[in-house]
């Protein structure tokens, strides 16, 4: 018994020698915009391993967005880092023996859990082979859409809103936090911003929001009756496919 339980030893021992420290950087890449970092909190990143689900490293992105001119308006070609020391990623180092088959996880962003989004992939890590530089980057789609007003937690009655129509205001942000203008890198020309208005499960109204200032969307609300309205504001973007919602309830009384 004494041997084989000095076989098993040694066998460990053996087993951890070869164990080896590998590093991989896994970043966050707004679709037609920058990286998400610091100024967001982070992107959530995960790494499992595929076969057990068990999670090898975890920890958020943290830097920068990175550079708007190398990102956004220099022409790619291949092998041509469009990153930096200082853009935002995850660095994690995984002590591994043998080639592990990963999946990565990204969830984006942190302070936001009601725009929250995925992206995940799979890959190979080979022990002591590094995948530095770049590294993995995982694709984030959409809009951050906030509906700032009107506040959402007061009644507010009918007859004043005849008297005044209800001013809904959104923010409307790029994934990585970048801003959105009138003719500007990201164009808000381009981006249609809707109201879409629900009254016991009915569309009431469709309702545009024109831009106003940087991120900011406006439009009149008008409603002719009492009730419990549902309000969801979404953005669309017809040339990149980019995506946003946020929805709010309004109680209008008499």
């Amino acid at each position: 018994m004494k041997y084989i339980l000095a076989a098993c030893f040694i066998f460990l021992i053996n087993l951890s020698a070869f164990a080896t420290d590998t590093k991989i950087i896994v970043r966050a890449k707004a679709k037609d915009a920058k990286f998400i970092g610091s100024s967001l909190g982070g992107a959530e990143v995960i790494i499992r391993n595929k076969m057990t689900n068990a999670i090898l490293a975890q920890g958020k992105t943290e830097g920068s967005t990175g550079s708007t001119d190398l990102i956004m308006k220099t022409p790619y070609t291949r092998g041509m880092r469009i990153t930096d020391d200082k853009t935002a990623k995850f660095l994690a180092t995984i002590d591994i023996n043998e080639p592990v088959f990963i999946t990565i996880e990204v969830y984006s962003t942190i302070a936001d859990e009601n725009a929250r989004v995925s992206a995940s992939t799979d890959m190979w890590l080979i022990p002591g082979k590094d995948v530095l530089g770049e590294g993995v980057v995982l694709e984030i789609p959409g809009f951050l859409v906030d509906i700032q007003s009107p506040d959402s937690t007061k009644n507010m009655s009918l007859k004043s809103i005849k008297a005044e129509p209800l001013k809904l205001k959104a923010k409307v942000v790029m994934m990585c936090g970048c801003p959105i203008n009138e003719g500007g890198m990201w164009n808000s020309e381009q981006i249609e911003v809707k109201a879409i208005v629900k009254l016991k499960n009915e569309i009431m109204s469709e309702v545009p929001l024109d831009f106003v200032t940087t991120n900011i969307f406006e439009g009149d609300l008008k409603l002719e009756k009492t009730g419990d309205y549902e309000v969801i504001i979404y953005a669309y973007d017809s040339v990149t496919g980019n995506t946003g919602v946020d929805m709010a309830h309004y109680i209008i009384t008499k």
